[in-house]
């Protein structure tokens, strides 16, 4: 298989415990084990990862910068979604 026929791949990695994977990058690969060997040599240079996630850049959809408003503005009318809504005792901590 040639390099031309290599799939793109976005990489995610997880820098530790308790954290969330980020995006930090993209690279091609012929399948989703030699992306994962890829991605440990090239965004793991300095054993910052615990985790790396692979995911075909084919299957990612997103939404467009365009569409904002009729995806985010319907919330704003919500008010139960926010956090001021709520009393909180003052026996519960750490919210």
């Amino acid at each position: 298989m040639s390099t031309t026929n290599w799939k793109l791949w976005e990489v995610f990695l997880r820098s530790k415990n308790g954290l969330s994977h980020k995006h930090v990058g993209s690279l091609h690969a012929p399948d989703s084990n030699m992306a994962i060997k890829n991605a440990r040599d090239v965004y793991t240079r300095r054993s910052e990862g615990i985790s790396i996630w692979v995911v075909p850049s084919e299957s990612i959809t997103a939404s467009s910068p365009d569409e904002k408003d009729a995806l985010f503005t319907p919330s704003d009318d919500k008010v139960y979604r926010h956090p001021t809504f709520y009393d909180i005792p003052d026996d519960v901590q750490h919210m």
